[in-house]
């Protein structure tokens, strides 16, 4: 028995177990693979994992994987795989914690995909590249994309989640209408005659996405933001699978996870490619990447749930933050195997997705400008909101600033002076 005034000491051995333990729980096994099959040679992928951050008080691990489908040569595609994941991590501030440091991803990514397109358009280039970028830190995945390649999330149980957003023009009204308003017209090929074929696209330039990264010859209303979303899996885990349009265009979702479901993840991408490219043949590259989310006692792939009756339902309602629920109780009785949604946006405008209403308010610098991360001498920033609709609820005078540069950049997505085609048309190849 111990006196009073005494106290039992816990042995470091048994503490660092504990931790180990913990960190079981916390740290995901990451076990991934792509399979390929290459027609025009424009399809890059980017693998990382175990990439590590410094933390005030040690050292966490993330891992991403990119998807990068080119068009009109592989120029924006190889250089946005070389360069999109610096462009997101220097935005964000090195003394964050892990919580702080997740929330500041969506808003890094946007400002990090915005800095790759202005940065590529700077070397007059013409090819484009659709990109679907994913970040795994822990339980949270988050997913930014722009174009038409998609990522999808099989959970545990077997639900089916998207997590990526089409911005093919053909399929999204509201994509035409930013277009169409920012000065471009919205069409189908016209062959003469009248006659009009193919699916709709954008001109000048015949582009039939509305947002990419490159592509200076179509307009900077077609824009580089991208469609964020963020969600925390379950401890159970889940699988992810990244692939272009060569894949979507042949393969439901559903379809997708099913021919490949039980199997590890290299022979799942190639059991995908393998089921899009075998109806006509290969007429695109068709690129899959297959991430599997795991407990660390469980390496073994997903196996298949139990058949339902019926068919079925694709998620795209997820639960809310577990804030937003109305009593401990009701988290008590959650079921096992939910996914948890973060974050999500898709809007197009920079003054929306850079604003101070998303957390870590002091994530963008006074003196730095938020997309290029460049210097801004006092009194020379141009707030974001500059010249905003929207002043009910914003002042010129608010952050974050902009550099007169990435200001000219914002201004022509929005239609509101000259694209980048005039300015660089003339130093084109």
């Amino acid at each position: 028995m111990l006196s009073k005034g005494e106290h039992q000491t816990v042995p470091l051995s048994v503490l660092l177990k504990r931790e180990l333990a913990h960190e079981k729980i916390e740290r995901p096994e990451i076990s991934h693979g792509q399979a390929a099959q290459t027609k025009k040679g424009e399809d890059f992928t980017f693998l990382k994992t175990e990439c590590q951050r410094v933390l005030g008080d040690g050292v966490t691990t993330f891992s991403v994987f990119g998807l990068f489908d080119g068009h009109n040569g592989p120029a924006a595609a190889i250089y946005s795989k070389e360069n999109l994941l610096q462009n997101v991590l220097s935005v964000i501030p090195a003394d964050l914690n892990r919580d702080e440091w997740v929330a500041a991803l969506p808003r890094a990514l946007v400002a990090g995909f915005v800095k790759t397109d202005k940065e590529f358009q700077e070397k007059a280039q013409k090819s484009g590249t659709t990109v679907t970028f994913v970040i795994i830190e822990g339980w949270v995945v988050t997913v930014a994309s722009v174009g038409d390649s998609r990522c999808i999330l099989e959970s545990a149980e077997g639900g089916i989640y998207y997590l990526s957003a089409d911005h093919r023009l053909e399929c999204n009204e509201e994509e035409r209408e930013r277009i169409t308003a920012s000065g471009g017209e919205v069409g189908r090929l016209n062959t003469g005659g009248g006659t009009q074929i193919g699916p709709l696209r954008c001109w000048p330039g015949g582009l039939c996405l509305s947002r990419s990264i490159g592509d200076m010859d179509v307009g900077e209303f077609i824009v580089p933001v991208p469609y964020v979303k963020q969600v925390k899996l379950s401890s159970a885990g889940g699988r992810l699978v990244i692939a272009s349009d060569g894949v979507w265009d042949a393969l439901s979702a559903e379809v997708a996870v099913e021919c490949s479901r039980g199997m590890p993840p290299d022979a799942a991408a190639t059991q995908i490619v393998k089921e899009a490219v075998q109806p006509k043949g290969i007429r695109d590259d068709t690129t899959c990447i297959v991430v599997d989310i795991q407990p660390s006692e469980k390496p073994n792939p997903p196996q298949p749930p139990p058949k339902k009756s019926g068919k079925k339902v694709f998620k795209s309602i997820f639960r809310k933050r577990a804030s937003e629920s109305s009593s401990n109780a009701e988290r008590d009785y959650d079921e096992p195997d939910v996914v948890e949604e973060l974050f999500e946006e898709g809007s197009a405008s920079l003054s929306d997705r850079l604003d101070a209403k998303y957390p870590v308010c002091n994530m963008f610098k006074l003196f730095m400008c938020a997309v290029c991360q460049v210097e801004i001498k006092p009194g020379e920033g141009i707030s974001i909101h500059a010249g905003s609709s929207n002043t009910r609820n914003f002042r010129p005078w608010d952050g974050p600033f902009l550099c007169s540069s990435c200001q000219e950049k914002k201004e022509a997505m929005e239609g509101k002076r000259p694209s980048g085609n005039g300015r660089y048309s003339s130093d084109s190849d």
